[in-house]
């Protein structure tokens, strides 16, 4: 097995555990897979990911993470093509790690798109920061030097400082983001939206599958690349729900995404351009992310469906201990025996990353996640419009304000 992945150096800087994966340990392992050189730098030392409640550890100090780079820089082994940054969990070691990402980026200023920063801002979701709220400024001072960014809604909404209610106010966000920061590639990695209205749908899912997705929502991904007057061409990629939360499909996205966009970027032939920006006149759904996406989403739906399989078959037997263990209990003993139970469930929800690695290197059922253009213009309007409001244009070419369009693609 094989992809068409080009060689590819990343220094990719955040989280460790020691069981599980998510952070380094899913991001590592996946783009290893892909064939791509990965030099890692750890924001924490965890013993397993936070969804269980409870972790030993610590945190990666902020001058250790900037002595493991100095440590690669004395020895000249900083020639990387892509920087990919994840979680980062203090104000201080979020300032490090700008100072490397710009340090590279100018270190390739002669050298137009030999080096791409993948920035995955890690702050919070489900409306609430998860990181002390000093961070978001930081995040802010670096998103003019990154050039793909991977928020999720909250994320989204709060560094653009829009409100996402709807497909209307994501296009504006991700404008916003586009013109403000001048950063030209951005997908948001899941946006739960009603099949009817659209609008979005606020909360996340717990492990134990309570509060599960209802009939009429589904979950999507929508990104752009910028042209080169700021303005988003937009695509979508509507996805399965499970019914659980999985820890590490961030992680497990961008990680693919870092990879799979490169092979796209030169199979576009674009790998020499600035920030793999293509030319005005290539449509959303030709775009080297759009691509990089479909593939990436086909990858990851095979492997997230094999582990919520799994994860069905030992709910039974997790449920059956819960059971022989429920009568005559008093409170503090019922109180454990749930502990356990949400343990025995976080653990089988575990990503089977590993067990699903020829899907990483070949995608399956590609063609059941092409994407779609989300078809907007930014225009002055004679009416209530000012210059530089969104207005979106239906398919008949008139103005349809609230609401956005979009295209079933073709192929």
């Amino acid at each position: 097995m094989s992809s068409g992945v080009p060689e590819t150096k990343v220094l990719a800087i955040a989280s460790h555990v020691v069981y599980g994966y998510v952070g380094n340990t899913m991001a590592t392992f996946v783009m290893q897979s892909l064939g791509c050189e990965v030099s890692a730098i750890n924001t924490v030392h965890f013993s397993n990911h936070t969804g269980y409640k409870q972790v030993k550890g610590r945190k990666t100090p902020a001058e250790e993470i900037q002595q493991l780079y100095e440590g690669l820089q004395q020895s000249l082994l900083n020639d990387f093509d892509v920087l990919l940054s994840g979680y980062i969990p203090s104000a201080e070691a979020v300032e490090e790690v700008g100072k490397i990402g710009r340090e590279l980026k100018y270190n390739s200023a002669m050298k137009p798109g030999s080096f791409f920063w993948v920035l995955d801002p890690v702050m919070g979701d489900a409306g609430h920061l998860y990181v002390s709220e000093d961070v978001v400024p930081v995040y802010k001072s670096l998103l003019r030097h990154a050039d793909l960014i991977l928020p999720n809604q909250f994320e989204a909404e709060t560094l653009s400082d829009v409100k996402i209610t709807d497909l209307s106010t994501l296009a504006t966000a991700i404008q916003t983001l586009h013109h403000s920061y001048q950063v030209p590639h951005i997908i948001i990695t899941s946006i739960r939206l009603s099949k009817h209205s659209e609008k979005t749908i606020p909360g996340s899912y717990s492990t134990s599958a309570e509060g599960g997705p209802g009939e009429d929502e589904i979950m999507s991904v929508i990104g752009s690349t910028a042209r080169s007057d700021h303005s988003p061409r937009l695509w979508r990629i509507d996805i399965p729900i499970y019914p659980v939360f999985f820890s590490g499909t961030g992680d497990m996205f961008a990680a693919l995404t870092v990879a799979r966009l490169r092979e796209a970027v030169f199979e576009a032939g674009i790998q020499n351009t600035a920030r793999w920006q293509s030319p005005d006149d290539v449509e959303p759904t030709d775009l080297p992310l759009a691509k990089a996406a479909e593939k990436v989403l086909a990858s990851m739906q095979a492997v997230l469906q094999d582990t919520y399989e799994f994860y069905k078959n030992a709910i039974p037997a997790i449920e059956a201990i819960d059971e022989r263990t429920g009568e005559a209990m008093e409170e503090k003993a019922i109180k454990k025996r749930d502990k356990l139970a949400y343990l025995r469930k976080t653990k089988a929800a575990e990503v089977r990353v590993v067990r699903n690695v020829a899907s990483l290197i070949n995608p399956p059922d590609v063609g059941n996640y092409r994407a779609v253009a989300v078809d907007v213009e930014f225009t002055k309007d004679e009416g209530d419009s000012q210059p530089g409001e969104l207005t979106v244009v239906n398919s008949g070419g008139g103005a349809d304000h609230g609401a956005v369009h979009t295209e079933n693609d073709s192929r």
